[in-house]
């Protein structure tokens, strides 16, 4: 990558993870969906400010991780967290609408990070459910371009992608279906294990560093699957966070090396090539233009 390139890049990723983007003027509305077992499952909806409201345009999913959609400490505390801001205003800036359903305030929990997985009471059938029922109401909605609907999660929520795409058990499918999904470095351990064949296009960005959820079992669903994937050299959990750095979690119970926590954090190249691809990703998929 050229210098000249890759600061522009840098500098997008910093400017969006720092919420100075699109969606400084982009006013999130809050929606309650009446979910399974009777959750009112709320959703976050952002829409770009430049088209008019009942306009049909793209609309991309967001799926967060354990930690949840929002910041817990500093001047963002109980906003979307950098990252979530910082996709959503460079998605917002292309003409995206992007929703996010939160899966773990609804069920009274803020985290499930340092829960050992036996442990967990939110699980992947409960993401899966939000992932449908979230379909479901957008297929009610006069905005959402039905051809051009896309899931994109991180860790939890990349597995979430992954529940929610698996085309082998025979479950009834919402009216509106994703016609593409990335995930960026989910748990592909279950999968693996299970006869999993994606329902739709599912691209996986991964971490080759990472000792939370390990790339190498992503990899090899990737080519039992016949999923595509990029891995990311030198790059630990989260390293397209806009923020931080790499640090060492000890309390988190799961990953590579039990007992031993992990580790996550920013890579400063990588991450902002991430989300560059995640760009590109989407206008292979979606060719013609949405911004304007």
């Amino acid at each position: 990558m050229h210098f000249l390139q890759h600061l522009r890049r840098s500098h997008l990723w910093l400017y969006m993870g720092l919420g100075l983007g699109a969606s400084a003027l982009a006013q999130p509305v809050a929606e309650h969906l009446p979910g399974a077992d009777g959750l009112a499952l709320k959703v976050w909806v952002f829409h770009p400010t430049q088209r008019a409201p009942d306009t049909e345009r793209p609309v991309v999913v967001a799926l967060h991780g354990c930690g949840g959609m929002y910041a817990t400490v500093g001047s963002r505390k109980g906003q979307l967290s950098a990252r979530h801001q910082g996709m959503t205003d460079l998605l917002l800036a292309q003409g995206y609408s992007v929703v996010w359903p939160d899966s773990l305030t609804p069920r009274q929990e803020t985290s499930l990070c340092e829960q050992s997985m036996a442990s967990r009471k939110v699980r992947q059938s409960h993401r899966r459910s939000d992932v449908h029922t979230t379909l479901a109401w957008l297929a009610q909605q006069a905005w959402t371009d039905q051809q051009r609907v896309a899931l994109l999660g991180w860790s939890h929520g990349g597995s979430a992608v992954l529940a929610s795409s698996d085309s082998t058990p025979k479950r009834p499918q919402p009216s509106v279906t994703p016609n593409v999904a990335l995930a960026f470095y989910p748990g592909c351990a279950d999968a693996l294990r299970q006869p999993y064949q994606p329902a739709w296009p599912v691209h996986m960005l991964l971490g080759a560093a990472d000792d939370w959820t390990p790339a190498a079992p992503c990899v090899a669903l990737g080519q039992q699957a016949g999923m595509s994937f990029k891995l990311y050299p030198d790059s630990h959990h989260g390293f397209d966070n806009p923020v931080g750095q790499v640090q060492h979690l000890p309390r988190v119970p799961n990953g590579q090396n039990p007992g031993r926590g992990v580790h996550a954090g920013r890579n400063p190249v990588t991450g902002p090539q991430a989300w560059q691809d995640v760009l590109e990703l989407l206008k292979k998929r979606w060719p013609d233009p949405v911004a304007q």
